[in-house]
């Protein structure tokens, strides 16, 4: 049998034990699956609470069904869902049970989505958006993965697809029927003019890509200056932990350390990097050589410095996005050479920092449809170029061409157009049970 038609089954819910373990079945045998373990089944989607027996007649557990006849489901096949008591041994055993029957086996990473991509239950933006929103860890991910999972992402580039179709068609009109009254002499006004906006519309949703990085990878906070400047106190007085070793000797830090932090919704990552300066240690070397690795990538940079201090390095930082902390409060007065002056002993000025750096992230995101993978932008670059050269070609012929191109370079960012290599790719970033 094709591997396609089988009838697969996975736990669907988080890690076992859990208060309620849901195991999916979808394919043609769900139903038959299903009412040999439980007998007569529910009223399709109704909840039905049903002992479970094994091929013994033994009751593995009591549990609610619920019926989802295809196509009408989340895969678009018939499937149905167990929500058992979430213990181990439950699950093994109905696991155990299903696995008996013939023409079921276990899910694969990503199948029951991949089964709902292939019955167009989903296009792949609403996939990826999908896998994000089960991995998203802050407000601002599961609001980026909303926008892609629930087709909002999808209908934007559907709707330029079809722009797209529409000029393509009034080319060719033009093309196969120029001498006929009924067909305009010339599409200049009812295509360029529009080819003209979408180009616009495509250049400046490209330039959000930035946005949709940051919110789903976090926005890098590298932290940098000289040794002893308190790069790693201020890590710990972030994270309020300790995560770095601090102490009085120059060349403590020699690799770079980050801590993960939810700020109003956003992740912001922040790095603490070996103190600037130069050395004879092979070791340390290694450390400030991944520091300036990890300044070029920022996308913020704090550049500490004890208060009023004699300069230790001559490193010169990237201006954009930099801001110049002056460190050890407590044991020194406010300083005017400084953007922020912080005690990351007191925690003075860390509260007025957090707020900096969340006036910076405000900017960066404001909640509209923004690519978020390098796939999608990719093909958006593609589609992109395609526009321009239809925009500033000679011929109508080949101007049409390059519209097609831009069109199909649209359609594999949502799966219609020729994505079959990508497709592994793609699933396997699902867990089993999804």
């Amino acid at each position: 049998m094709n591997r396609t038609e089988d009838t697969i089954f996975a736990l669907s819910s988080g890690t076992l034990p859990a208060g309620v373990a849901v195991v999916r079945l979808s394919g043609s045998g769900a139903f038959d699956a299903a009412a040999a373990l439980a007998g007569d089944l529910p009223v399709a989607r109704k909840a039905g609470l049903r002992a479970i027996r094994s091929r013994e007649g033994s009751v593995i557990d009591q549990a609610l069904l619920i019926c989802f006849p295809g196509p009408a489901s989340f895969t678009g096949e018939d499937c149905v869902e167990f929500h058992l008591h979430g213990s181990r041994a439950v699950v093994s055993a109905v696991y155990e049970e299903l696995s008996a029957l013939p023409g079921l086996r276990l899910a694969e990473a990503g199948e029951f989505s991949r089964r709902a991509f292939e019955n167009s239950k989903l296009d792949l933006v609403e996939v990826e958006g999908l896998a994000d929103l089960i991995a998203a860890e802050t407000e601002m991910q599961r609001r980026l993965a909303v926008e892609q999972s629930f087709g909002g992402q999808s209908a934007l580039y559907r709707g330029w697809a079809e722009r797209l179709t529409r000029a393509r068609a009034m080319i060719e009109a033009e093309l196969d029927f120029a001498d006929e009254d009924d067909v305009p002499g010339s599409v200049s006004d009812l295509v360029w003019s529009d080819m003209g906006d979408l180009y616009a519309e495509i250049e400046q949703h490209l330039g959000s890509a930035k946005a949709g990085e940051i919110v789903r990878d976090g926005y890098k906070v590298v932290i940098a200056g000289p040794p002893n400047s308190g790069k790693s106190s201020l890590l710990n007085a972030l994270a309020k932990r300790d995560v770095a070793i601090v102490t009085e000797i120059a060349g403590t830090t020699r690799d770079i350390l980050h801590v993960d932090i939810d700020l109003e919704g956003y992740l912001v990552r922040f790095f603490d990097t070996a103190g600037l300066r130069e050395t004879g240690d092979l070791v340390e070397q290694e450390g400030v050589r991944r520091a300036r690795i990890a300044i070029e990538q920022a996308d913020m940079i704090l550049e500490l410095e004890e208060i009023d201090s004699v300069s230790k390095h001559d490193v010169k930082l990237p201006g954009t996005n930099l801001l110049r902390l002056g460190t050890k409060l407590d044991k020194h007065g406010v300083s005017p050479n400084y953007d922020f002056c912080i005690s990351s002993k007191t925690g003075e000025g860390l509260e007025q920092l957090r707020g900096r750096i969340l006036e910076e992230l405000r900017k960066v995101w404001t909640g509209s449809l923004v690519p978020n993978r390098q796939r999608q932008v990719h093909y958006l670059k593609e589609a992109s170029q395609s526009v321009a050269e239809a925009l500033n070609g000679q011929e109508l012929d080949i101007r049409a061409e390059s519209l097609r191109a831009a069109a199909s370079s649209l359609g594999r960012i949502t799966g219609h157009v020729d994505v079959e290599q990508l497709l592994d790719v793609i699933f396997s970033q699902f867990c089993i049970g999804k």
